[in-house]
């Protein structure tokens, strides 16, 4: 087969257009746990793919390092609040190295640009009349930074939480956020996609909408870890008015506008569903009040349970991500996560379900693909692929199939659907080795007449697999390549290669090339043995 050179494809993002998403920046007052990890792979994989798209991608995340809680952890440890936070922020930068979360931009809340935004934010507001001095009387949780009335508690307990809250009452100052209710209202009621699942989106409307929105709180004055107020050196602000205002100030807000300018506003807040409060009510009256744009959209994700409870780290439920990477590798980890949950919902995790997930869909139907595709063609056709073919109609169907997973992907990514998006990828897989089933290449192997059509049969299959090593790059970090130089496209060079690894590649058929070699490799998901493995596991929860 003659090698076809790369044309654009219709539906195509050739053009540099931009794409601005975002994690929730995660609180350092300890080890960050499966759940962080979750939506940092999620928000790396969309991140990945627009990239592959053409798009001018940028990835922010970054550490939330004031409030009461971080004063007290480091108090107990014996250290200054900065001293403790910058210890904690080694250890979250080697998760996401780990984890090959390649992010664009890193705030800390306690960086200077961070620390002026702020204040410029309040000053703003301030002066305008949206923040107002008074005195705050009623509940606050510690662990969730979080102000709460009498009617909102749950059994007198923390509603996020469900741990204990303390009275409190000192001079605060207060933002007008019922001011905005109606703006909110019709934001919702207009921009039907602004909050996402729509669950959520109901949930604020129920909840806190209907219900009437009162002012808010957004000042401390009982302890100094955090941001000094610029009309008020004796107060701070209010944890969460501080984090969140990082969206706008790692992008130079308002000094430096050069990035707010080219990104903002930002396309997607990925954050989980507890603190979708802060980010699609509190956050867009903020920006209201500050006549800058919204965010486009504001997706809150579900919570990864563990024996039947939410993940947390003051309840010591936690599971390490770096030691799942260890032991089952990080392509298998980050596959698992993404598959196994749809991103909208809530899922049990358990590490049986991660191996039996990875034997399953990475050793049994992806790896045993590629082995026998490339043990078949290095054992027929050593030296490449003739060419002279003889192509079938069964042939054409599984091309087709390719052909309009291409299509399904596309879909499921712009909705976030990172589970379906795999799903549509396995079906054509499994398709694949059913496709072997039926034409039956080891018979074909034996029979001299019959070579053309076993290279027809071969190259359908070789084809389909430089493809979807291209749909799984946003996903995994290794395999990818692993597959492309077992399909002896990495030994074409650098410049082939690269051609071959773009979502433009992937969108067309009958671009793998006759002289490329095939060579066996290890298996790139080796089988774990569960039995043996949990019995492992269970040694080490023991010690």
């Amino acid at each position: 087969m003659k090698y076809i050179k790369l044309s654009a494809y219709e539906g195509a993002s050739m053009s540099r257009e931009t794409f601005y998403i975002t994690t929730p920046i995660y609180y350092p007052s300890d080890d960050l746990h499966i759940g962080h990890a979750y939506c940092s792979v999620a928000a790396d994989t969309m991140a990945k793919y627009k990239r592959l798209r053409g798009y001018d991608v940028f990835f922010l995340t970054g550490t939330d390092e004031h409030g009461q809680k971080i004063e007290e952890v480091a108090r107990d440890r014996g250290l200054e609040p900065q001293e403790f936070v910058d210890q904690m922020l080694v250890k979250i930068k080697n998760l996401w190295s780990l984890m090959h979360v390649d992010y664009d931009g890193f705030i800390r809340t306690t960086d200077s640009r961070h620390v002026k935004a702020v204040q410029d934010i309040f000053a703003k507001l301030y002066k305008k009349g949206d923040i107002y001095e008074g005195v705050y009387e009623g509940w606050y949780c510690t662990p969730c930074e979080s102000f709460w009335t009498e009617s909102q508690l749950v059994e007198g307990m923390c509603p996020d939480c469900g741990r204990p809250v303390e009275k409190t009452r000192e001079k605060s100052y207060f933002f007008r956020l019922s001011k905005y209710a109606d703006r909110l209202k019709e934001l919702f009621s207009e921009q039907a996609d602004f909050v996402e699942p729509v669950s959520r989106a109901h949930e604020m409307i129920n909840n806190f909408l209907e219900a009437g929105l009162e002012d808010l709180a957004v000042s401390r004055s009982s302890f100094s870890w955090g941001v000094p107020l610029p009309f008020d050196k004796d107060s701070i602000a209010y944890v969460w008015v501080d984090a969140l205002c990082n969206y706008i100030s790692a992008l130079g807000y308002p000094d430096d506008t050069e990035l707010f300018d080219r990104y903002w506003p930002a396309d997607v807040h990925f954050v989980g569903k507890e603190i979708m409060r802060f980010h699609s009510l509190i956050w867009p009256a903020i920006l209201m009040a500050l006549e800058l744009p919204l965010p486009k959209k504001v997706f809150g994700h579900g919570w990864l349970l563990f024996e039947g409870g939410k993940m947390s780290k003051s309840k010591g439920n936690v599971v390490d991500p770096a030691i799942l990477v260890e032991r089952y590798g990080l392509d298998a980890l980050r596959y698992f996560l993404l598959r196994e949950f749809p991103f909208g919902s809530d899922g049990n995790y358990s590490t049986e379900a991660l191996i039996k997930r990875s034997n399953s869909d990475l050793s049994n139907d992806l790896g045993n693909l590629l082995s026998r595709v490339v043990a078949m063609t290095t054992q027929s056709f050593p030296q490449g692929l003739p060419a002279e073919k003889d192509f079938a109609g069964i042939d054409a169907d599984l091309t087709a199939l390719a052909d309009e997973t291409v299509i399904q992907l596309e879909q499921h990514f712009e909705k976030m659907e990172f589970s379906l998006v795999l799903e549509a990828i396995w079906r054509l897989i499994s398709q694949s080795n059913k496709y072997i089933d039926m034409t039956t290449p080891w018979i074909l192997a034996k029979e001299e007449n019959s070579r053309a059509r076993l290279a027809a049969v071969l190259y359908t299959l070789l084809d389909v697999l430089r493809r979807v090593a291209v749909w799984l790059s946003p996903f995994m970090v290794s395999t990818p390549a692993k597959m492309r130089e077992q399909l002896g496209i990495s030994a074409a060079g650098a410049e082939t290669e690269a051609e071959l690894s773009s979502w433009e590649s992937a969108a067309q058929s009958g671009l793998y090339r006759d002289d490329f070699i095939v060579h066996k490799g290890q298996a790139i998901f080796p089988r774990i043995d569960l039995e043996a493995e949990l019995k492992a596991i269970e040694k080490l929860d023991k010690k």
